[in-house]
């Protein structure tokens, strides 16, 4: 019973830090641009502008994603309740694998919006209309 408790537990750590992370970033978007904290690429990092946009939309993005990965989570292993050791192992190591791919996965529409708002230079891009 232990064991699965623990692996319960440990199903829900990736989902309940994005909540935690992008909670963070979108409210309590890090004021200087840093090494240690906050969404860090090249593009995020050109200047305060691209910082603070790019921040601000992967938290969101974040909480989001964390909302869907600990929902179908908790729904996974509610599922495989009643399963032995050796599938409930299976299952979880299949979550964790799936949602460290959906955050590694979170880059591109982060990228992609900083590429539509600023330049390559991190210059703010202006409607044309």
């Amino acid at each position: 019973m232990f064991w699965q408790v623990f692996i319960f537990v440990c199903n829900l750590l990736i989902p309940a830090l994005m909540l935690i992370l992008g909670w963070m970033m979108y409210k309590h978007t890090p004021k200087e641009i840093n090494d240690i904290y906050g969404y860090r690429t090249t593009m995020s990092r050109m200047n305060k502008d691209t910082w603070n946009f790019a921040n601000k939309y992967c938290g969101k993005l974040w909480i989001k994603i964390g909302i869907i990965t600990l929902i179908i989570s908790l729904i996974i292993q509610f599922l495989f309740i009643n399963s032995n050791d050796y599938i409930i192992t299976i299952i979880s190591c299949m979550l964790c694998i799936i949602q460290a791919i959906v955050v590694i996965f979170s880059i591109i529409p982060v990228e992609k919006e900083l590429k539509k708002n600023f330049d390559e230079k991190g210059a703010k891009k202006h409607d044309g209309g």
